[in-house]
């Protein structure tokens, strides 16, 4: 989504969760751990993580003071297998929110923190050979009312090859969203003339022991149709012209485990760096041609 500034297309705009949207990860079944205080079929994970700049698929939220995004998830393994080419079936619901001291926040016209707070369920399969497939539904909302609601459908194609590759291991994967319900100016992450369809390409290369988890995750964004469409025009007499390239982003996230596995939980800390070159749309928006935006931040499991 858009935050209102000079460059926005009006105060409706649309911003959600890069790492979230985008779609959270499918409850799966787990080979039973005799430490796990929670055997069960329910999984709580949890975290806080503090950012400078919140870009939404090379969109800018906020670059300004304070940013943190608190979230909240709910995991349930429905059903698994070790046989057959179904292995699981798990639901995912939870909340993700992003807190803005900033412009688009408290020091902003609302004057309210609570910039925006994404409502998600996915509906998860997990296939022999590491194959996964995510259906995820999403509302992101503005609670200080600094963009309208945006609702979209994703659809996440995943791969975990570790199997295959070990330690070289890239984990690929592709996901397509389709905003839904959408007016001019309104309900949209461009705040364009029309719904857009998104397309992401990725993959998460890592390496993880018991003290010490790296990543590198790897995105492509481009727009299908509508995604990132820039007015050439005028207020009056807009112009919308969709281009494709959104960003490309590289990031280095470090995950250190803290204590190991406890009745309160697995916990740990992260942080890391992300660069983002961006399309023609997204620079215009930004008002340059690249991103380098920092993290630190704490989760849990249980």
């Amino acid at each position: 989504m858009l935050s209102t500034s000079p460059i926005r297309y009006g105060l409706s705009a649309i911003v959600a969760i890069a790492l979230v949207i985008t779609c959270a990860a499918s409850a799966s079944a787990q080979t039973p751990d005799p430490d796990d205080p929670n055997p069960g079929a329910i999984t709580v994970t949890a975290g806080l993580d503090a950012v400078n700049a919140y870009m939404f698929r090379g969109i800018k939220q906020e670059d300004t003071d304070v940013i943190t995004w608190p979230y909240l998830d709910l995991g349930v393994a429905l059903w698994s297998s070790d046989a057959g080419a179904l292995r699981s079936v798990g639901v995912n619901l939870g909340v993700w929110n992003s807190l803005h001291a900033g412009p688009t926040g408290v020091g902003g016209p609302s004057g309210k923190l609570w910039y925006e707070g994404d409502f998600y369920g996915t509906f998860g399969l997990g296939f022999a050979g590491g194959v996964s497939l995510g259906t995820t539904y999403t509302a992101y909302t503005s609670p200080n009312n600094m963009f309208s609601t945006v609702k979209e459908v994703a659809f996440k194609l995943g791969v975990d090859d570790t199997a295959y590759l070990g330690t070289f291991a890239v984990k690929p994967y592709a996901l397509v969203a389709v905003e839904l319900d959408t007016a001019l100016n309104s309900g949209q992450a461009d705040a364009g003339s029309k719904a857009g369809k998104y397309l992401e390409l990725g993959a998460a290369p890592g390496w993880a022991s018991s003290v010490v988890g790296i990543a590198v995750p790897l995105k492509l964004g481009m727009s299908l149709g509508d995604y990132y469409e820039l007015n050439t025009g005028t207020a009056a007499a807009p112009v919308y012209v969709d281009n494709k390239f959104g960003f490309f982003s590289v990031a280095g996230v470090v995950t250190v485990p803290l204590g190991g596995t406890t009745r309160f939980g697995s916990w740990n800390v992260h942080g890391g760096a992300e660069y983002q070159a961006l399309g023609d749309t997204t620079k215009v928006i930004n008002g340059k041609d690249s991103r380098v935006i920092g993290s630190i931040g704490f989760g849990v499991v249980y």
